[in-house]
């Protein structure tokens, strides 16, 4: 069945974004997972002819001069984890609406001198006076998702600034107070409005000019947009900034900042909500066992939960291993009904299983384990779409009921690699399009516990993503770094856009891995998304020819102008190569 076109995400999408579990790592050492052992070659050799540039060191990152802050990390001798997080610093002043300090992150690291995979997660918390029924009506419905997102009920705790002081710590070579130089200058200097960011006023623009501060900074007199190539400066910002870079990042975490922080929250012009400093100074960044499967002999690594990204990234592949996606490649109607398939079973999966892994029982495990991935693999029926898709029962499945909560876009990704050959791939977010529409300090502050599930309970059984005081909401992010069959990196990739990061994941690793593209050319594949409502398929894009095919193999088929923007990098001889998306405004800037 064909229905008619969906003008976004938001209309076409009927499930939701959610997150996957492990086992937390003791906190006094990073939690990291033996790479095989590396090749002394490049599987990839430079001199390819796709028109990419070779650099001894990059950044890629869905704003040009936020590539460029990583990049003069790496020019200064910094390592990934430098440029990655001075690219996060400088998201925060070019790409307000989507990352940024006022939000959280994950990360996922390869150390070249280890040879180890490391997973950091810096996601938001509930407060302490959170609580289950926060998100429920007095008739026990939950609230309206769309009003809930907005003001003070929906800020979790901010962890990129604590993801920043462990990232740093661990694999820094410069001073803490460098990564701050490009953000401060682009907030003092000014940058322009961009194509994106102007759209992003005018469709959101209620909530992006909720406080005083945003309206008088994003908008002119009349409370239209900024025009496109208006300078903005941002001296709140790098007001704020120069107070990190001389304190450290405790300075967020306590004191003014953390009081400011504090007020905006419980006074809200909308949906006002307890915070307390001692939410701010209790929060920990945590290091955590990153979750890794073979996939056609390449080793696949990402975030375990509270991500959903590492598990149905790595179960949408496993699940496709017995098709040979290559013999049909990407013109073929028959590989994306494959794929849409693959993402339907392993969202359900999701959606049962997956929660804050220090609250609820993830079976991490057992959702990508071989025997339990090929026999969901085996539901796939190869020419007919499945009427409905339920949730299996993987090893060390509890007893959680089954509840999808809507989804939501903004976030932003990066990746970054350096001459000894360390790799990061990182996902930033607030959430939604401008957070909570909340700023403090010249940042939007996030809307994040709008990705706990509304309703804690159903059918008198617990929802592992229901709310709790101190607890992590699921997310979509799914950093990931993908190991070739010799051992060496082969590539890094993830995106933004709710519940599609993972289906972008997924079909850049297909694209990458089955049908021999370039990382560029994986992340400009047309994009196909599945979950629990109607298959989505790109506006506009190859792929949408298929539709009338695909509803004719059972599938129920809509198109939209879906939220992408991915960025990636691989290895090329003994250099990297870059991604970043055509559909967005990312670029990748590196050394030569």
């Amino acid at each position: 069945m064909k229905t008619p076109l969906l003008t976004g995400l938001c209309a076409a999408i009927l499930a939701v974004s959610a997150c996957a579990p492990s086992a937390p790592s003791a906190p006094s050492a990073p939690a990291a997972t033996e790479a095989p052992a590396l090749g002394s070659a490049a599987t990839v050799e430079s001199g390819q002819a796709d028109g990419l540039e070779t650099y001894s060191a990059l950044v890629s990152a869905a704003h040009p001069l936020a590539a460029e802050a990583g990049k003069e990390m790496l020019r200064q001798g910094g390592s990934a984890a430098d440029a990655a997080l001075a690219t996060l610093v400088a998201l925060t002043v070019v790409e307000p609406q989507s990352s940024g300090i006022g939000g959280g992150g994950f990360l996922i690291y390869h150390d070249a001198e280890s040879g180890r995979t490391f997973a950091l997660d810096g996601r938001e918390t509930a407060p302490e006076a959170a609580r289950p029924d926060m998100f429920v009506d007095e008739n026990g419905e939950a609230l309206p998702y769309r009003a809930s997102q907005v003001g003070g009920k929906s800020v979790g705790v901010p962890g990129n600034v604590r993801l920043m002081q462990k990232l740093h710590r661990r694999f820094g070579k410069l001073p803490w107070a460098r990564l701050f130089d490009p953000a401060i200058r682009l907030a003092e200097e000014g940058w322009e409005v961009t194509p994106r960011l102007h759209e992003m006023l005018t469709r959101s623009q209620e909530r992006a000019s909720l406080t005083p501060w945003a309206r008088a900074t994003f908008f002119t007199a009349a409370n239209e947009p900024k025009p496109v190539g208006t300078r903005l400066t941002n001296p709140a910002l790098a007001n704020f900034l120069r107070h990190l870079q001389a304190e450290g990042p405790n300075a967020f975490y306590s004191g003014r900042p953390a009081s400011l922080l504090v007020q905006a929250v419980v006074t809200a012009p909308v949906n006002a909500q307890r915070m307390t400093t001692a939410d701010l100074s209790n929060y920990e960044a945590k290091w955590r066992e990153p979750v890794c499967g073979d996939y056609r002999g390449y080793r696949v690594c990402g975030m375990p939960p509270p991500s959903s990204g590492g598990t149905t990234v790595l179960a949408i592949l496993k699940q496709l291993e017995r098709f040979d996606l290559a013999a049909m490649g990407p013109d073929s109607p028959k590989s994306w009904h494959l794929i849409a398939e693959s993402m339907r079973l392993a969202f359900a999966d999701r959606e049962k299983y997956v929660g804050d892994p220090d609250f609820v029982s993830v079976p991490t495990a057992g959702l990508v384990a071989d025997g339990y991935t090929t026999s969901r693999g085996q539901l796939i029926d190869p020419a007919r779409a499945a009427e409905s898709v339920e949730a299996g029962t993987p090893p060390g499945a509890g007893d959680m009921a089954f509840h999808v909560q809507p989804p939501d876009g903004g976030t932003s990704h990066f990746v970054a690699a350096d001459r000894d050959g360390d790799v990061a791939s990182l996902t930033s977010t607030i959430e939604s399009v401008w957070g909570s529409g909340l700023t403090v300090n010249g940042y939007f502050l996030n809307n994040e516990l709008t990705d706990f599930s509304f309703l804690p309970t159903k059918d008198g059984r617990p929802v592992a993503n229901a709310v709790a005081a101190g607890k992590r909401p699921r997310s979509s992010m799914a950093p990931t770094i993908v190991y070739a069959p010799s051992g060496e990196v082969a590539f890094a990739i993830g995106a933004a856009g709710g519940p599609t990061i993972i289906a972008q994941t997924a079909k850049a690793i297909i694209g990458v891995v089955d049908w021999d593209m370039s990382i560029d050319e994986a992340i400009d594949a047309p994009q196909l998304y599945a979950a629990l409502g109607p298959v989505v398929l790109e506006e506009g894009s190859e792929v949408a020819a298929y539709a009338d095919t695909l509803s004719e193999m059972g599938h129920q088929v809509a198109t939209s102008s879906l939220p992408l923007k991915a960025n990636g990098l691989a290895r090329r001889g003994r250099g990297w190569v870059g991604g970043a998306d055509g559909r967005g405004e990312g670029a990748v800037r590196g050394l030569r």
